[in-house]
């Protein structure tokens, strides 16, 4: 049987070694030059504000690295994912649009439910929506949500999206988020709403018990253990559901020879037929991690391409 070539998907987020953080720009022609190079998807990650916390570990040491809880300077730029997300729709016609760690308790879900909404229908159903909570107690605080109730409110958001993007009129008697007889219009492109992956750094009760209930991929933070996959499995299975419902998302591994420099492209690559034997078959990879050159990303895309696809011959 053949195999599939890997689908790729490319991190916009945090390439501000590469380009200014205010150069909306180039993020946007990355977009349209990772979508001609036969990319699958483009991720953009947000934080509303930040606080001292988001450094509270350190700042990375190599300024390539991703951006974890603890180890950002928190004057990074982290521009709004849904409006720059509909700056790219515009410009591209197939790539899909992955809204990654939508932080929606932050948010009411009145709200968060009619920008995604407009999103997924202005890209023709090509949003794919991440939800999240977050870690940051400082960006809780600014905004004036509980830290501790960040979970509950998670849920009740997926609940409410639920409805609303299949109802109107849609009435919703929840705890935090109470509301009767609204009618939310336009209902997204996709039937039911935009995709929705759910990830973390482990696969812990409320993850597992969310992705089984709405998620279509899942999107770990790292490897997962072979045993959490199989405790994903079994928890799909009780559910009526089987695992290869679930868009598995993988990602590349930098290796940086030290603090000033890019890591080796071809190195990274060498880790996704591992992954695409445990049964993952998207894998993200950040351009700025191989690259600091803002004029190299459509080679980079096409390099990346050719590479992979070496991996089903």
């Amino acid at each position: 049987m053949a195999v599939a070539t890997p689908k790729m998907l490319l991190i916009l987020s945090e390439n501000w070694t590469m380009t200014p953080g205010d150069d909306l720009a180039s993020v946007v022609r990355w977009a349209r030059e990772a979508e001609e190079a036969g990319f699958d998807s483009v991720m953009l990650s947000e934080h509303i504000v930040l606080g001292p916390d988001s450094g509270a570990l350190g700042v990375m040491p190599n300024p390539r690295e991703y951006a974890l809880p603890g180890n950002q300077d928190p004057a990074t730029s982290w521009p709004n994912s849904i409006v720059l997300l509909s700056a790219i729709a515009a410009v591209t016609t197939q790539i899909r649009l992955v809204a990654g760690a939508i932080l929606a308790p932050l948010r009411h879900p009145l709200v968060l439910a009619k920008e995604m909404a407009t999103l997924d229908r202005l890209s023709q159903g090509r949003l794919v929506v991440l939800p999240t909570v977050s870690w940051s107690r400082d960006e809780y605080a600014a905004l004036g949500v509980p830290y501790e109730k960040r979970g509950r409110l998670l849920d009740e958001h997926l609940a409410a999206w639920e409805l609303l993007w299949k109802e109107s009129p849609a009435s919703f008697d929840g705890e935090y988020y109470p509301f009767e007889d609204v009618y939310l219009e336009p209902k997204p492109f996709r039937p039911g709403g935009p995709t929705l992956w759910f990830g973390g750094q482990t696969l812990h009760g409320p993850l597992l018990r969310r992705l089984v209930r709405y998620g279509h991929g899942f999107n770990p933070l790292g490897r997962p253990k072979p045993e959490e996959l199989d405790l994903l499995a079994n928890a799909m299975r009780e559910a009526g559901r089987d695992i290869s419902e679930l868009e598995m998302i993988g990602g590349t591994r930098a290796i940086f020879p030290d603090n000033d420099s890019v890591a080796d492209l071809d190195q990274a690559l060498d880790t996704i037929p591992d992954q695409m034997a445990q049964g993952f078959d998207t894998f993200c990879i950040k351009p700025s991690q191989f690259t600091d050159d803002p004029h190299d990303v459509a080679a980079f895309c096409r390099r990346v391409m050719a590479r992979v696809e070496t991996f089903t011959r």
